[in-house]
C-alpha cells in the first residue's frame, strides 16, 4: 500500500457493505458537525486496514458540487490516511468509513476549499483512531 495513494482496494464500492455500515455502524461528527462518518470495525476480517467512502447526498447541491466535495474529502484523507492505517493495522483491524456532509450545502457553502474540509476529516480520524 503506497503512502500517499488511494487505491480501488481502499474504497468501498459494495452495496452491502454500505448497508451493514449505514445499520450496524457508529456515528461520529466533527466539532462544529460539518461532517459526519459511520464506521465499523472488524475485528476477525481477512485483511487489515482501512476502507473509506465520500457520501454527499442529493439534497445538498449540483452534481458538480457534490463531486467536488467528494474529492476534496478524498483527498483530505488520502494526506493522512497514516493516522487509521498503522493503527489497524497493528490491532488487526479492518475499519470501515463513509464519510458524509452534514450541514454543508451548496446554498451556505459555495466555494469549497480543502483548507476548509480537510481539519474536519482530520478531526475524525484522530477520534476514530482512539477509539480503536
Amino acid at each position: 500500500m503506497k503512502h500517499f495513494s488511494l487505491s480501488s482496494r481502499e474504497r468501498i464500492k459494495k452495496r452491502n457493505d454500505f448497508e451493514l455500515i449505514f445499520s450496524t455502524g457508529r456515528i461520529i461528527y466533527s466539532s462544529d458537525k460539518v461532517l459526519r462518518a459511520h464506521y465499523i470495525i472488524e475485528k476477525k476480517a481477512e485483511e487489515s486496514g482501512v476502507k473509506i467512502a465520500p457520501v454527499v447526498s442529493k439534497k445538498l447541491g449540483s452534481a458538480v458540487w457534490r463531486n467536488k466535495v467528494k474529492r476534496l474529502i478524498k483527498e483530505s484523507y488520502r494526506l493522512n490516511k497514516e493516522i487509521l492505517t498503522e493503527v489497524s493495522l497493528r490491532k488487526s483491524v479492518l475499519l470501515k468509513i463513509v464519510f458524509s456532509a452534514n450541514i454543508l450545502s451548496e446554498e451556505r457553502n459555495k466555494i469549497l476549499s480543502y483548507k476548509e474540509i480537510m481539519p474536519h476529516v482530520f478531526e475524525i480520524m484522530t477520534k476514530i483512531a482512539s477509539r480503536l
